[in-house]
């Protein structure tokens, strides 16, 4: 096995693990500041690092119908979907979370089907869609009283909301060729958004104020600078550009159960035998409809 290949397993063991642990980081930090906030600078300060370390190695600024691209695809991937997703760990588990943050290929398919080819509606396809909306309403069913607060319905739409800005962020990358290298371009991604995020922050009335962060904060977000921006996003990136997207994509089948062990253990967040069988049957019915799209996709570019 060649080195590189190597490396990208690694890489994508990487993003398997530590992108679930996440979730249990922005849960501990947003009991502290609020979720945008909190994304903000977690995306401002790791664009700054990483335009930074690329601007120092002689790098050129992208000219600026790149750079138009990347504020629109990092507001939408970033802003849109971390912003939201973080902020809706104040009302909602973390592992609950990431179980509907795995649906997001079901919304890609979606996405695709009507701004890239035209996906064509297979039976596996269908299966899958209702397989994993199954798994999503046992879940629910197990947490009917809660769907009474309206802070925990208000999360879960802020997370639903989250899953579709970031499958439209993701089909509108594979669409526009940048011409660019992908983590450059991932700098400035997250360095757009933590500006947007930090300014709408602002209008929400929240105000930085570092003399009062906690250590608990700090951890938090010093963890998700490095290890969920920096170090997870270019493992990601490195895996995507050495491994096929349908094996990279097992990142997503395995984040939800790290994170929901992660929020057991450490929060106590509620797990129990209903909880689990749905969330497998969740995850099941993705990995149908991630393999149907794949199988389009691949008769997609075979046929042109």
């Amino acid at each position: 096995m060649k080195k590189s290949n190597i490396n990208a397993y690694v890489a994508l063991v990487i993003v398997s693990i530590f992108w679930g642990t996440t979730y249990l980081a922005s849960r501990i930090g947003v009991q502290h500041m609020h979720g945008m906030l909190l994304a903000a600078l977690r995306q401002g300060t790791a664009g700054v690092l990483l335009v930074g370390f690329f601007l120092l190695r002689g790098y050129k600024l992208p000219k600026l119908p790149v750079l138009s691209r990347l504020f629109v695809i990092g507001v939408l991937m970033l802003c849109g979907s971390n912003g939201l997703m973080t902020w809706a760990m104040k009302y909602i588990p973390s592992g609950m979370g990431a179980i509907i943050a795995a649906t997001v290929p079901i919304w890609i398919t979606i996405f695709s089907y009507f701004l890239v080819q035209r996906t064509r509606i297979t039976a596996q396809l269908i299966l899958g869609m209702v397989i994993g909306l199954a798994g999503i309403g046992g879940i629910f069913y197990d947490h009917i009283k809660e769907l009474m607060d309206p802070q925990y319905r208000f999360g879960v739409m802020l997370i639903t909301s989250a899953c579709v800005f970031w499958a439209l962020g993701s089909v509108l990358t594979a669409k526009w060729a940048l011409g660019v290298n992908y983590l450059y371009g991932a700098g400035f991604q997250m360095l757009f958004s933590g500006v947007v995020m930090f300014f709408i922050s602002l209008l929400m009335g929240e105000h930085l104020n570092v003399t009062s962060f906690t250590g608990e904060l700090w951890g938090s977000l010093l963890y998700l600078i490095f290890v969920g921006s920096l170090l997870s996003y270019s493992a990601y990136v490195f895996a995507l550009n050495n491994l096929p997207p349908s094996l990279v994509s097992i990142y997503a089948y395995v984040n939800p159960v790290v994170a929901v062990i992660l929020g057991w253990l450490v929060l106590s967040e509620k797990l129990n035998w209903m909880i689990g069988v749905s969330c497998l049957v969740t995850l099941l019915g993705v990995y149908l409809v991630n393999n149907a799209f794949n199988k389009n996709k691949k008769s997609y570019e075979r046929s042109k």
